[in-house]
């Protein structure tokens, strides 16, 4: 039966998130709640879905980690990396999706990008294999040099070397991280102007704000609450702080308002990236040096508790306005 168009009624959708790492979804799931959005948590692990059959309707969210093999989830990241092919493929809206995505899980595909969007990064070369090839290709680095993971999150690999020496008995010692994806970065280090990297957060195009981190007790710096692992190797101390301690780290930069910003912020826009936190460090030169852009952004419950911020009300307004526009054109294919 045909509808009067006096009877057309918008529907909300629902927001889906995809996700594997259950402890930093409190925050967000709270803000949905708050701002009564329907929602429904997917944990992506193992699993299945046919091509052939179409996904529900609605906004998906995408939260997966580039670490979730450190959690146990091995095959978390190859499989939402195809579920959102085929979320897209259905014409789904997909918050940060496969050309972020792409991004999130590869440093290499990061930093090209970053370049052609005029934004230094860091000296890097990017070696696939082991022993002997790492060996040849750090004689092309000058000294000191820190080894990460292309597919990292959680300062997996990173390692600071200043001797040749200490690099070849890292590589072919049993204490070697064999990455994800077998690509070791070996990258300049960059001494900086003062012990601290600055964490840019963009929503939607929209600067929120920026934190100060302190790099004096290492460098596993994401500022949720939960990330307390505590196993990511540090480059100058012996430990990684926890509790209070950690969320001391960070800071809130008052008043940053640099160039930089409007550069992030069309960068993200011409690699489809919804949001992200974004880290540079400035040298003592005063170059400002981007090395990460992390698209499972988390905010710090210190900072903003301290300043009235509040970084998941800015994502779930975003949310908001992508819900309005998928009922929108879900009544536009209907009627």
């Amino acid at each position: 039966m045909a509808h009067l168009a006096g009877e057309r009624k918008s529907v909300a959708m629902k927001i889906y998130v995809l996700y594997e790492n259950p402890d930093w979804l409190p925050p967000l799931v709270r803000e949905l709640d708050r701002a009564g959005l329907p929602h429904e948590e997917w944990f992506i692990q193992t699993g299945h879905f046919d091509l052939d059959s179409e996904p529900p309707e609605g906004i998906f969210l995408n939260r997966m980690s580039p670490s979730s093999h450190t959690r146990g989830h091995i095959e978390s990241v190859d499989y939402n990396r195809e579920l959102i092919a085929w979320l897209e493929g259905y014409g789904r809206r997909v918050i940060n999706g496969s050309r972020a995505f792409a991004l999130e899980i590869s440093k290499v595909r990061q930093y090209a990008a970053l370049q052609r969007a005029g934004i230094r990064t860091p000296h890097t070369i990017a070696v696939s294999g082991y022993g002997e090839e790492l060996k040849i290709a750090a004689r092309k680095m000058p000294l000191p040099f820190i080894t990460k993971h292309n597919r990292g999150g959680k300062g997996l690999g990173v390692q600071l070397f200043r001797s040749l020496d200490a690099f070849d008995l890292y590589v072919d010692s049993a204490d070697f991280e064999v990455p994800r994806d077998h690509i070791t970065l070996l990258q300049e280090y960059v001494e900086p102007a003062e012990p601290f990297i600055t964490r840019v957060e963009i929503v939607d195009g929209e600067f929120l704000y920026a934190i100060k981190s302190d790099t004096s007790k290492g460098f596993q710096l994401c500022p949720a609450e939960r990330c307390e692992t505590g196993d990511a190797f540090c480059p100058t101390a012996d430990a990684v702080p926890t509790g209070a301690d950690r969320q001391n780290l960070f800071e809130l930069r008052q008043g940053f308002d640099d160039p930089i910003l409007d550069q992030y912020i069309s960068f993200m826009r011409e690699n489809e990236i919804d949001l992200a936190g974004i880290e540079f460090i400035e040298d003592r030169f005063g170059h400002k040096i981007t090395y990460d852009v992390n698209g499972t952004t988390n905010y710090s419950p210190g900072v903003e508790e301290k300043h009235g911020l509040n970084g998941m009300v800015a994502v779930a307004r975003f949310l908001t306005r992508e819900q309005e526009k998928a009922s929108d054109r879900s009544l536009t294919r209907t009627y």
